[in-house]
């Protein structure tokens, strides 16, 4: 059974930073592609990072790139989401996924279905 358990999330003043973990356990998580998507009061799910297994490459929403980092320590089984220049917009629920090894997943590591693992979500909340 897997377990992702995400930690980090809290409140911060626009221009600041946070820092999520994602500690995955009950399976290896090398070769998987891990994610992170929000979720803000009556929005839809939307992607936010992805890192790919084994090769480590990187995606990102046009809304986070250049002020987010995604990253991966495989030994801790932790992936991790560094948010800096904090903006009032990204004030949402923040979740982790671990996605499936099919190609769907593979090309479609933005949409929330090609994951069927989720945690159970951290607050994030920048004030003005």
């Amino acid at each position: 059974q897997v377990q992702l358990v995400e930690s980090g999330g809290g409140l911060a003043q626009t221009g600041g930073s946070l820092r999520l973990s994602c500690a995955a356990s009950g399976r290896t998580i090398r070769a998987n592609t891990m994610g992170w998507f929000r979720q803000a009061p009556g929005k839809e799910r939307e992607f936010v990072a992805a890192i790919r297994g084994n090769s480590d490459v990187t995606y990102y929403a046009d809304s986070v790139k250049g002020r987010f980092t995604i990253s991966r320590d495989n030994a801790k089984g932790t992936v991790y989401l560094q948010m800096n220049s904090l903006k009032p917009e990204d004030t949402a629920v923040y979740y982790c996924a671990l996605s499936s090894l099919s190609a769907y997943s593979l090309t479609y590591y933005y949409r929330p279905d090609g994951y069927p693992y989720w945690g159970q979500g951290t607050q994030v909340t920048v004030s003005s």
